[in-house]
């Protein structure tokens, strides 16, 4: 990843077995083509040239950390399950490589913040995590059904990571669009909003919405190195080196090899490869 530095990556996935379907049942009541929901192993599928093959492995979290290790990844952020025996074991035993996002569903309304708050107060979860186009009924980012959740990550001093812009699923997008952030960020401005899966196409959104909200960031989840916007590359050069985070997409669509593949040909000054890699996410993320 870096010579010098120990990366921080922002999205990462401990799977259990080679088959990693099972991650997007979630959302099949919403896939309406039959490609997408018989066929392909991830429904975003056909943004990836070649998705990354665990294989079977008797210890996937060693093969995991062994992942991290060979590309200079010191600890990963993945999302938290209480009742995956797995997760519990990544838990109770490698803290010190891993800790966690809640992914959570506005429609659950105060069930969800009870949750919410039970699991960062039982496992220290670190962010909650959303997909506002993935939920079962879709809750668009001002929604007032996210309110309630926003005040919880409020309260407890823990960032939102939500995915904005076009999904890469066959899914409607206008619960996504980047505008939608503006007013979120205005009501809550102790809000630590960060951005996942590119913001793309209103990347020049995102960037003027960063000027804008000292509380809003962007992590580079789902996207290879040589396809970061060419905007949040200039804005972090220039006006947003504290606001621009790394965030892969393993093993979900994107190997760690090809990311330490890319990664040295991304255009960041000196001065902003240790924060985009750590130090941003060291911060916001209280680790």
């Amino acid at each position: 990843m870096h010579p010098t530095i120990k990366a921080i990556d922002l999205m990462m996935g401990i799977p259990s077995d080679e088959d990693r379907r099972d991650w997007y049942e979630f959302m099949k009541p919403l896939l309406m083509d039959e490609e997408s929901r018989t066929m392909m192993q991830m429904p975003a599928q056909f943004l990836f040239k070649d998705l990354p093959k665990t294989g079977p492995h008797e210890d996937f979290i060693g093969y995991v950390t062994d992942q991290m290790d060979a590309h200079g990844v010191e600890r990963a952020m993945v999302g938290f399950d209480e009742h995956s025996p797995i997760m519990q074991t990544a838990w109770k035993s490698h803290r010190d490589r891993f800790f966690f996002d809640l992914p959570v569903n506005a429609n659950h309304g105060m069930e969800e913040v009870r949750r919410i708050k039970r699991l960062h107060k039982e496992y220290g979860i670190k962010a909650v995590s959303a997909f506002p186009s993935g939920i079962t009924p879709q809750v668009p980012i001002n929604d007032k059904k996210w309110y309630p959740i926003y005040a919880a990550c409020v309260e407890l001093d823990i960032p939102f990571c939500c995915c904005v812009g076009v999904p890469g699923p066959r899914l409607p997008m206008e619960a996504q669009r980047v505008d939608l952030i503006d007013e979120v960020c205005w009501f809550f401005p102790e809000l630590k909003f960060v951005m996942r899966h590119g913001a793309e196409p209103w990347e020049d959104m995102a960037v003027k919405l960063m000027l804008k909200y000292p509380n809003l960031y962007y992590s580079t989840s789902a996207f290879a190195p040589k396809h970061y916007p060419e905007a949040i590359i200039d804005y972090a050069n220039k006006r947003g080196p504290d606001k621009i985070m790394y965030a892969g997409y393993f093993p979900m669509g994107l190997g760690l090899d090809r990311i330490a593949r890319d990664m040295p040909n991304v255009p960041f000054k000196d001065d902003v490869w240790p924060k985009f890699l750590r130090e941003n996410a060291m911060r916001v993320f209280d680790l």
